[in-house]
Parts: structure tokens; C-alpha cells; sequence
């Protein structure tokens, strides 16, 4: 079988250390702050030249926690109804590939570690592979006929959150509105709907945990990471 080797040109920097909590889709929560950083061979200011100009851009990016050595042709990629493999957006595929749109919020060209760029609404997890930058063309990426398929049914679905306020304050100011809108979005795999089951999501050195029921999430702990617990 013809292969065909890809570099990982860079590697994305955010607050998920795992993949618990990451948004199902790129864009659904905004205030998802990460970092591209460039491998060292591809660490010049050159390549990034015009990329300022540009307000979102395409990263194509590895599954890396997801590589199998097989494949299967469905998935279940909302529950227990399998789909054919090529239309979801699964990472349980051939080529363990993702695709995102982010918001390019600034390039930073001269930074030790080479051109930096400062990206939000990234659906990655921290270290994740990139295998290339390509810029957001509205004029040809963006089509407002476009039909979702089955995935339109979920669209605008979320969770009322409910963090009572001595847990809230645990969390830096910077920090709370974006967790709420990410624990909105419904962490849990959408397989489960136990309402005393409690949840685990690390994020930014926080574990919080929480249950649901019907369609609330209520926040029941927000504790260090273990890794961060020695800072408390």
C-alpha cells in the first residue's frame, strides 16, 4: 500500500492536558485561548508572512491519542446509530486527520520558540500535532446554502450550568465564563446519561467535577490538578 509521510510542523498549546472536555467542534467556545508553536524546523518568520492579514485559519491536525492500526467503515458518532465512517467527523478514521477553523487572534513573529500564532476556539488538545496552516477564505470556505445532515439536529444544544459561588471563586476570574461555556457544550460521552454518575474534567490545572440531570449541570467540586496541588 502506497504511503505517503506528512512532518508535524507544530504543535498547539492550551488548559486541556487530556481529552475530557475538549469541544466537540472548533468554534463553539470562543474563549478557548491556545498557542500554535512551530517545530524548530519550520521556526521562521518568513512562513508566516501575510498570515496577520487573515481572521481565522485552517488547522489540519492529528488524532494523536485516537491512531489505530485498523479501521472501521461506521462509527458512532452521536450515541448507539452508526454512520459511515466519511460522514462524520470522527477520529477513529483511515488517516487518524482533523480539521478546524480558529480564530487568529495575532501572529507573533519574533519569540524565542520562532513566529508564535494566538489562536481561539480550538477543538485540540494540549501537544497536539499540526500537520499544516492554510488561511479561512469567506469567499470560498464559507457556504451559507450548505445542508449539516444528521449533525443539524444537535445544532444550538446545551446545558444549563449551575456552579454555586464558593466553588466559582476557586477558579481565577479569567477562567469562569469560559468554563461555563465549555461544560455547557455537555463533556460527557454521548453514550452516557446516568444523572448520579459524577464527572471528571481537568482544565487549566483545575479538576471540576459534576453531575447531570435531564438538562442541568450542576458543578459539585473544583480542586487542583494533582500535578498543581502542592501550589495550593
Amino acid at each position: 500500500m502506497e504511503t505517503v509521510p506528512m512532518k508535524i510542523i507544530a504543535r498547539i498549546h492550551n488548559d486541556f492536558p487530556s481529552k475530557f472536555g475538549i469541544p466537540r467542534q472548533s468554534g463553539l467556545v470562543e474563549a478557548l485561548k491556545a498557542r500554535v508553536v512551530f517545530e524548530p524546523d519550520f521556526r521562521s518568520p518568513e512562513a508566516v508572512r501575510g498570515l496577520e492579514g487573515f481572521s481565522h485559519i485552517w488547522l489540519i491536525w492529528q488524532f494523536s491519542q485516537a491512531v489505530r492500526e485498523g479501521w472501521s467503515p461506521t462509527v458512532r458518532p452521536g450515541g448507539n446509530t452508526r454512520m459511515g465512517v466519511f460522514a462524520t467527523r470522527s477520529p477513529f478514521r483511515p488517516n487518524a486527520v482533523g480539521l478546524s477553523s480558529v480564530r487568529l487572534e495575532r501572529v507573533e513573529p519574533h519569540t524565542p520558540q520562532g513566529p508564535v500564532l494566538h489562536v481561539a476556539g480550538a477543538d485540540l488538545m494540549d501537544g497536539t500535532p499540526i500537520y499544516d496552516i492554510k488561511p479561512y477564505l469567506p469567499y470560498v470556505d464559507c457556504m451559507p446554502d450548505a445542508r449539516g445532515g444528521f449533525a443539524d439536529r444537535v445544532k444550538g444544544y446545551a446545558l444549563e450550568v449551575e456552579i454555586p459561588e464558593k466553588l466559582l471563586l476557586k477558579l481565577p476570574n479569567e477562567q469562569q465564563g469560559c468554563v461555563r461555556e465549555i461544560l455547557a457544550e455537555d463533556p460527557r460521552p454521548s453514550y452516557q446519561n446516568d444523572p448520579d454518575r459524577v464527572y471528571g474534567m481537568e482544565y487549566a490545572g483545575y479538576e471540576i467535577k459534576f453531575r447531570v440531570k435531564d438538562y442541568r449541570l450542576t458543578v459539585c467540586e473544583i480542586e487542583r490538578a494533582a500535578a498543581d496541588r502542592t501550589i495550593k
